[in-house]
């Protein structure tokens, strides 16, 4: 956030003492907005970033010189400048086939077309003010409870009703068919792309961790799926690396801006390494 600093003529019996005064974040001494104008972090990293861009683009004869306190807002024409410079001097490497390939070995299960899982679950929420020690105590109770061999039958379900503050509680926990696209991506990770994903029917044997909360999951039924073969799959391969390559190198370009700049009033991440090329 933006810094803040005091005011006030020195005394501490006078009543201007105290107070307190927001202070522009700055890149190069152009401030990143009005004083007293209060952003939240996101806004203002934006503004940083686009002011950083800004300025190399006049230091490098594409946008004109102006004698400006606070940083401007680009207009549509100043963007595609903007966009045009960091095309042409940001270089990321196209991906080769070897790299596509190795790709597609490593990460066969997220191209599996057709999988699904018959599933059911007891959420645990995290919510705020929850005592998160006493409720991951509780939750791994109950998965002990159920993976004990001789559980009953309808004890998930029993359990389910109980504790779960998910909707499904209402139908023992009951989520039916799910794809890795219906699922948040934390519990599409572990339930479809782990190595030890497929363990088969039953109760998962750990919690699963989602922004929602813990998770107990047990798995009813398994449609496996067809893996397609790597030619099918090639050119989205190569246009998945090509966009990470591209913003890796998009990150380090921003890391050298920052590196170069006197940043005050805001905490953004430097670099003095080149470019990768």
């Amino acid at each position: 956030m933006t810094e803040r600093q005091s005011l006030g003529c020195g005394s501490a019996n006078c009543a201007c003492s105290g107070q307190m005064q927001i202070v522009p974040a700055s890149i190069n001494g152009i401030a990143l907005h009005e004083p007293g104008e209060a952003l939240d972090a996101e806004t203002l990293r934006e503004r940083a970033y686009s002011e950083l861009l800004r300025q190399h683009a006049v230091f490098r004869g594409l946008l004109p010189v102006t004698h400006v306190l606070v940083a401007p807002e680009l207009d549509a024409a100043e963007r595609h400048v903007i966009e045009a410079m960091t095309d042409d001097e940001v270089r990321s490497p196209e991906p080769t086939d070897e790299e596509c390939r190795r790709y597609y070995d490593t990460h066969k299960a997220h191209f599996i077309a057709g999988q699904a899982l018959h599933v059911r679950h007891i959420l645990f929420a995290v919510t705020p003010g929850v005592n998160v020690h006493a409720l991951t105590q509780r939750a791994e109770a109950a998965l002990l409870e159920l993976a004990r061999k001789d559980v009953p039958p309808g004890r998930f379900a029993q359990l389910a009703a109980e504790l779960s503050n998910c909707p499904s509680s209402a139908e023992g926990g009951d989520l039916g068919w799910v794809s890795p696209e219906d699922c948040a991506p934390e519990l599409a990770n572990e339930l479809f792309f782990q190595s030890d994903s497929r363990w088969g029917m039953g109760v998962h044997p750990r919690l699963v961790h989602t922004r929602f909360g813990l998770h107990i999951i047990e798995v009813l039924s398994r449609k496996k799926g067809t893996l397609p073969a790597y030619e099918e799959v090639a050119d989205a391969i190569r246009q998945r690396l090509t966009h990470q390559s591209r913003a890796t190198a998009l990150r380090q370009y921003m890391r050298l801006l920052v590196g170069r700049a006197r940043v005050e009033g805001i905490e953004l991440e430097g670099a003095d390494t080149p470019l990768v090329q």
